[in-house]
């Protein structure tokens, strides 16, 4: 796992060998951001990161410019890897939630422009994601929401619905 871009851009990053979590691969996250660059400005927006894992998404928009990244986690063994990476990198600017992610969104008032999800693939409610957001109204307006899913899932119709992006196994809907 490595950061791809700004002032941590090519900083190799290895997650403890028991981590559960699935990371997106550097071949997709590198095509993912080579998309972002054109759609968004990095610099000063507020960035929500769900299921978070090793923090490399969240990571990625600190490099970049991101004023502040909110991380929303509920295993103890990535929230102490996204702490160590931190400190290690001396990081300020991600506030690590060690909540269940559907607990936080249905607690959540604060909107932002970008949110990134990145379920278990086989997660019962992934379907559910995109309305959860819209329907708290979590994004700010032109703001972006992508989430990361298997082959098995198809949101062209939702109402958000903006495209769909597949790079290997990983596919990423973009709604807004």
């Amino acid at each position: 796992m490595r950061i791809i871009s700004g002032i941590y851009g090519g900083r190799r990053l290895s997650p403890p060998k028991n981590i559960t979590a699935r990371p997106t691969t550097d071949f997709a996250k590198e095509s993912l951001f080579n998309l972002l660059n054109n759609r968004i400005d990095f610099d000063q927006i507020d960035m929500l990161d769900l299921f978070a894992g090793t923090g490399g998404i969240g990571l990625e928009f600190i490099s970049r410019g991101a004023r502040e990244v909110t991380a929303v986690e509920v295993a103890h063994t990535q929230q102490n890897y996204i702490i160590s990476v931190c400190k290690q990198l001396g990081i300020h600017n991600l506030s690590l939630i060690r909540s269940d992610v559907f607990r936080f969104i249905n607690a959540c008032q604060v909107q932002y422009d970008f949110i990134y999800a990145d379920p278990p693939y086989a997660l019962d409610k992934l379907s559910s994601l995109p309305d959860l957001i819209f329907d708290r109204e979590l994004l700010k307006e032109n703001g972006m929401f992508v989430l990361e899913h298997s082959k098995n899932n198809d949101f062209s119709s939702h109402p958000h619905f903006v495209e769909k992006r597949t790079y290997g196994s990983v596919n990423f809907t973009f709604f807004g």
